[in-house]
């Protein structure tokens, strides 16, 4: 079921035309990493805690640096966030401590085993996941008389900035949660949440930015 999933995904994605080339790089539990046509491909499966570890052992490197580079560089430079100029870190520790109380406990579960994976600070894998709280995206859907065969098409475009380099750690989780629903999330190593993803009952994801800054006392955008 989930390798069908994958496959249609993948197709519908990148619309490939020839023979799809996989290859495994790691193992680690029951999840592992693969390469399919140069894309980094990672198969989560377990509880949030195994995912988790899963998800920080197989792209350990790519969360290492990932996180450094934007919870201890990025993070403490002084950026433009609507009209307000501020230190993403010291903002998030804000916002994670107003939003924490609503957030299910499984999400800081797979949190904790990623940071346990790949060897990093658990309150800077934290930090990182609640990146998305600041910045936002633009999105998009479309159907009926504004395609040309009434085909549905929703996609969403990162709008962040090249120089946060998280082109530069991109992968796309197959994620089979214990109990749960199976779902791909197009995202970046060390990232739990979801900003475009798409679960095995069709649901899609996407989001855009909106007039919520500052409004921070409920669910976070990515979760």
């Amino acid at each position: 079921m989930a390798k069908l999933f994958l496959i249609l995904f993948l197709i519908s994605t990148f619309a490939r035309v020839s023979p799809v080339r996989a290859e495994t790089i790691a193992r680690c539990g029951q999840g592992w990493l693969e390469s399919i046509d140069g894309y980094a491909v990672l198969h989560l499966r377990g509880t949030p805690y195994e995912m988790g570890y899963q998800h920080g052992a197989l792209m350990k490197e790519h969360c290492r640096s990932n996180v450094d580079y934007l919870i201890h560089r990025k993070g403490g430079e002084l950026v433009e966030v609507g009209p307000l100029k501020l230190s993403p870190r010291a903002a998030i520790d804000g916002i994670l401590a107003v939003q924490r109380r609503h957030v299910p406990a499984y999400f800081f579960e797979e949190m904790d085993g990623l940071a346990a994976g790949a060897g990093l600070d658990k309150n800077d894998i934290y930090a990182a996941n609640f990146i998305p709280e600041l910045f936002h995206c633009s999105g998009f859907a479309v159907m009926g008389s504004a395609t040309r065969d009434g085909t549905l098409y929703h996609g969403r475009v990162l709008d962040y900035a090249i120089d946060w380099r998280l082109q530069e750690h991109a992968v796309l989780i197959v994620a089979e949660p214990e109990g749960g629903i199976p779902f791909v999330n197009v995202t970046y190593a060390g990232f739990i949440g979801s900003v475009t993803g798409m679960n095995a009952q069709h649901v899609a994801i996407g989001e855009m930015g909106g007039g919520g800054l500052g409004h921070w006392d409920g669910v976070p955008m990515a979760v």
